[in-house]
């Protein structure tokens, strides 16, 4: 009887390349076009800007600004890319042909790109046998002289790096580094509040998708995977996909912060609670949030806490202003939230109390920040420092989130049994201007009298 080595490890899909195989795939190639000499964005100058401000922080030194890795889903399958936002505000390079590329600035000021370019085909193979980056796998990339016209950088292979790495600082290992980065995108200009509103506009058409699908969203086991299917569409048809993982939460789910798990059904007794954003091709995502009644109208519990919710964003919206303190608009709406609940009995002492730096007893029911900048992180900039950021005061061009919200659980027992498992934020975003602050989200209803007509008009297929 024969022994076998049993074999240790199984192979993927991939096939052995013969030499003949290896040799026949190096010639009978034609002439590949060039890639269209179009810039990232319409102004390179921009980022030529971006760059040179950077530099003025650190005089003299070379700063290294990684767009990022590869990172492994599951075995030999990778998440989709997507460029850190330093590096993509920094270059306009946004595609999922970017990891590995590192951005050096200079100690003289010069900016290189040091990427991974097109490989030959007369040679190495890789072009065909490398399925993280050969061409054959994920598609065409720029050579070094496509990089340089597209870009307006020099262009380095990758392999060239090596000789300054350990030198210089590097973004994704030197926090001084990486909070000017934050700092230095606290205030957006015409350009990135233009993408932020194009983000708007998609996820207004996204939350208007939904709700055309919610008869099949409601008949289907999983209706909350439904909704986030639907906007999930709208969100890669319009742009490079969504800003972070939608929160689909219906009933007592809303009452969880970030469910993302969206494996529960629809029930029309309850409330929906989307929470959603479209992110453009440039990299600026819009962050909005609509608690809706799923039967299409509010009953008389859910009514009254959706108007305390907005009476509180109300209130903070009304706050937002250049020079106020980033926390005025949080205050205000717990305030409101804390008034209310004391109103309704919930609170055991009065709001004044409650509010209290040594208390917050309020926010067992509220529990997190009213918002937050918004940019190209959905929670933007949050590697700045206190002083500029949390404790700082709001900008003309700043663009920031405002969402209060009730979170009710199920299981409260100092709540009354009707207010159980109802779960209600209302979230718009907002542009500090130079009077007061611009909703960018003003497209979707935000009263509960218009959130119900809205409805209405879409689920009867009114434009």
């Amino acid at each position: 009887m024969t022994s076998r080595t049993p074999q240790l490890h199984t192979g993927s899909h991939d096939l052995p390349v013969s030499d003949a195989l290896a040799a026949f795939m190096t010639g009978g190639w034609a002439t590949t076009a060039p890639l269209p000499d179009e810039p990232p964005a319409p102004d390179l100058a921009r980022f030529a800007a971006r760059r040179a401000r950077l530099a003025a922080r650190f005089p003299g030194e070379r700063l290294l600004v990684p767009a990022g890795e590869l990172t492994v889903r599951s075995h030999d399958c990778d998440h989709r890319f997507r460029p850190h936002s330093a590096y993509a505000w920094l270059t306009g390079l946004t595609g999922e042909d970017q990891p590995g590329h590192v951005l050096a600035l200079e100690p003289d000021g010069e900016a290189v790109l040091y990427l991974r370019p097109r490989p030959p085909r007369d040679g190495g193979g890789a072009f065909y046998r490398d399925r993280r980056h050969g061409e054959f796998w994920v598609g065409r990339r720029p050579d070094l002289a496509e990089a340089e016209r597209r870009t307006g950088l020099r262009c380095a292979h990758l392999d060239d790096l090596d000789r300054h790495r350990g030198s210089g600082r590097d973004a994704a290992l030197d926090t001084e580094l990486a909070c000017a980065l934050s700092e230095l995108r606290l205030i957006k200009d015409d350009w990135e509040v233009d993408q932020l509103q194009q983000a708007v506009a998609h996820t207004t058409a996204g939350f208007e998708d939904v709700v055309r699908a919610l008869p099949a969203a409601l008949r289907h086991p999983r209706g909350e995977r439904w909704i986030e299917g639907v906007f999930h569409l709208r969100a890669r048809a319009e742009g490079n996909g969504t800003g972070y993982e939608t929160i689909a939460a219906a009933g007592a789910h809303a009452c969880v912060l970030h469910w993302t798990r969206n494996d529960g059904p629809l029930d029309p007794r309850q409330l929906l609670l989307l929470d959603a954003g479209v992110e453009t091709d440039a990299l600026y995502t819009a962050d909005l949030t609509r608690t809706l009644p799923l039967s299409g109208r509010f009953s008389p519990v859910q009514r009254r806490v959706y108007e305390l919710v907005l009476a509180a964003q109300d209130a903070g919206i009304a706050a937002l202003k250049p020079g106020a303190s980033f926390r005025d608009f949080h205050r205000a709406c717990s305030g409101v939230l804390a008034e209310g609940l004391a109103d309704w009995g919930v609170l055991r002492v009065p709001a004044r109390e409650a509010l209290a730096a040594d208390s917050g007893l309020y926010r067992r029911y509220t529990l997190c920040s009213s918002g937050h900048m918004l940019g190209l992180d959905v929670h933007d900039c949050a590697r700045a420092r206190a002083e500029q950021y949390l404790d700082g005061v709001l900008a003309e061009g700043q663009v920031l989130t405002v969402e209060p919200g009730l979170y009710l659980q199920p299981d409260d027992a100092t709540l009354p049994p009707e207010l159980r498992g109802i779960g209600v934020r209302i979230e718009d975003d907002l542009v500090i201007t130079a009077d007061g602050a611009r909703l960018m989200s003003s497209a979707l209803p935000r009263t509960a009298d218009a959130v119900e007509e809205w409805m209405d008009g879409l689920l009867a297929g009114r434009p």
